[in-house]
C-alpha cells in the first residue's frame, strides 16, 4: 500500500508562544520517530502547496476568512500578534502556515483520488478541527478535513464521505460544517463520528447515535479496552451501514497516557487499533481510500510514536 506524508517546513513558523502545547516542535517529534522506525525509507514524502483561498469557503463564511487575512500579522512584522480567542493567535507566520495546512489536505485528496497514493497522512499545523463555519478557536483557524471533504465532494463527484475524529477533544467546528451542509440536505452524504473525553472542552458536544452526527464520550478514566468497546459499538457499526467512498481522520493523539492534556490512558496500540479498524473498512469500501489530518498530539515522544503506529497500519500488514 502507498502511503504519502505531506508537510512543510514552513508550518514551523507559526508559533503562538515558548510555552504553548501546540508548539513548532511538534512537527520535529514526528519526523525524527519516522527516521527511527525506518519508515521514512517506506513511505512517499511531500512538500504541501498553499490551499486556493476560494476553496477554503467550501467549508468557512467569506466574511470568516476575510476577517483572518484582514488581520493576519504582515509577514515583515514578526513582533506582531492578533489573538482570535485566549488560546488561539497569529503571528506573522502564522496565514502562510494556515494556508499550507488546509492546502495539504487538498494535496491529499487529489494524490488519493488520482490514485497516486492509495492513503495519506498531512503532519502539518496549525491543526482545524475545532475551527467552525464563521469562528476560528482552540488552536485552529481553517477545518482542513472538512474543507478537503468538501472539496472531495465537489470535485470528484463523490456521494458518500466519511470524517472520523479520534482526538481527545470533541470536533465542534466539524460537527457544525457538517450540519450546516446537511440542514437543508438530507442526502449531502456525510457521516460523522468524534470520540472525546467528557466533561471536556469544548463543552458543545451532545451525544449521538444518528447519522449523520456519531457523537462517543468517553470518560476520564477510559483506558484502551473501554476505548475498543466504545468505537466497536458507535462507530464500526455506522461506518460498515454508510459504505464510505474516502475516509477522513482527524488523527489527534492527545487521549495518550503520557500526554498532561487529558486524563483518557491510551496508548499507541490503541491508535493502531483503530487505525487498522478504519482501514478494513476502507478496502471493503472505499477503494482503501483514507485520508489523515493531524490534529492534537502534545507529549511529544508519545505523539511520534502514535503517529508512527498510525501510519504503519495505514500502510497495513
Amino acid at each position: 500500500m502507498t502511503v504519502g506524508v505531506i508537510g512543510h517546513h514552513k508550518c514551523n513558523g507559526h508559533n503562538m508562544g515558548d510555552y504553548h502545547p501546540e508548539s513548532p516542535k511538534r512537527m520535529g517529534a514526528i519526523q525524527d520517530q519516522l527516521i527511527r522506525s525506518g519508515l521514512e525509507c517506506v513511505i512517499r514524502q511531500y512538500d504541501a502547496t498553499p490551499i486556493d483561498r476560494d476553496l477554503i469557503s467550501l467549508a468557512h463564511d467569506k466574511k470568516y476568512i476575510q476577517h483572518i487575512f484582514d488581520n493576519a500579522p504582515a509577514i515583515d512584522d514578526k513582533a506582531a500578534i492578533f489573538r482570535i480567542d485566549d488560546d488561539t493567535s497569529m503571528n506573522a507566520d502564522t496565514l502562510p502556515a494556515a494556508l499550507l495546512s488546509a492546502g495539504a489536505a487538498i494535496n491529499a485528496v487529489d494524490l488519493v483520488m488520482d490514485k497516486t497514493l492509495n492513503a495519506a497522512f498531512c503532519a502539518t499545523r496549525p491543526p482545524g478541527h475545532h475551527a467552525e463555519y464563521d469562528k476560528g478557536m482552540g488552536f485552529c483557524f481553517f477545518n482542513n478535513i472538512a474543507i478537503a471533504a468538501a472539496y472531495a465532494k465537489d470535485k470528484y463527484q463523490l456521494e458518500r464521505v466519511a470524517i472520523v475524529d479520534f482526538d481527545v477533544h470533541h470536533g465542534n467546528g466539524t460537527e457544525d460544517i457538517i450540519k450546516r451542509a446537511t440542514a437543508n440536505n438530507k442526502e449531502a452524504g456525510y457521516l460523522f463520528c468524534s470520540s472525546y473525553q467528557y466533561p471536556f472542552y469544548p463543552f458543545e458536544m451532545q451525544e449521538s447515535d444518528t447519522p449523520p452526527i456519531i457523537n462517543t464520550p468517553l470518560p476520564a478514566t477510559c483506558k484502551g479496552p473501554e476505548f475498543r468497546e466504545a468505537i466497536s459499538k458507535h462507530w464500526l457499526p455506522a461506518l460498515e451501514k454508510f459504505k464510505p467512498q474516502i475516509i477522513f481522520i482527524s488523527a489527534g493523539f492527545d487521549a495518550h497516557i503520557e500526554d498532561e492534556m487529558s486524563q483518557i490512558s491510551l496508548t499507541e496500540s490503541d491508535y493502531r487499533w483503530v487505525t487498522d479498524e478504519l482501514k478494513v473498512i476502507a478496502d471493503k469500501h472505499s477503494e482503501g481510500r483514507i485520508i489523515s489530518m493531524l490534529e492534537g498530539g502534545y507529549a511529544l515522544s508519545a505523539l511520534g510514536r502514535s503517529v508512527v503506529e498510525h501510519i504503519k497500519g495505514l500502510i497495513g500488514n
